[in-house]
């Protein structure tokens, strides 16, 4: 695992969204999709919120790597399961996009499911 260059990390965490494109077995790249994020003791983490229907989160688990923009950071990554930090995680949601029905979706069952740490290559 590598650890993000503090700079990038705190670009990707000022920003509220993030592009996340999985490899697919060939190399390509799936389509991209925006998603919420948020960082955890210096790891950035990313959930489904369709759980493990959410298309972005059945390409992930095809190859386990792909490319997250983000605060003007392009970066080649791994995904990993990661469900060590999860109640923090809930509470790094809810501090950064607030309490509506989409934070309560983010940080329920389904998507804490999904629950994925992001680490550049």
């Amino acid at each position: 695992m590598t650890a993000w260059n503090p700079a990038d990390l705190a670009a990707i965490d000022a920003v509220g969204e993030l592009d996340v494109a999985a490899h697919r077995p060939d190399g390509s790249l799936r389509n991209s999709r925006i998603v919420w994020h948020v960082v955890v003791d210096d790891a950035l983490y990313l959930r489904s919120v369709r759980g493990e229907e959410g298309a972005w989160y059945r390409g992930v688990q095809r190859t386990g790597t792909g490319v997250i923009d983000a605060g003007g950071v392009h970066a080649e990554v791994t995904f990993t399961r990661d469900d060590t930090h999860d109640p923090a995680i809930d509470a790094a949601y809810r501090a950064k996009y607030g309490s509506s029905s989409a934070v309560r979706a983010i940080t329920n069952a389904v998507a804490t499911a999904t629950t994925l740490r992001v680490d550049p290559t």
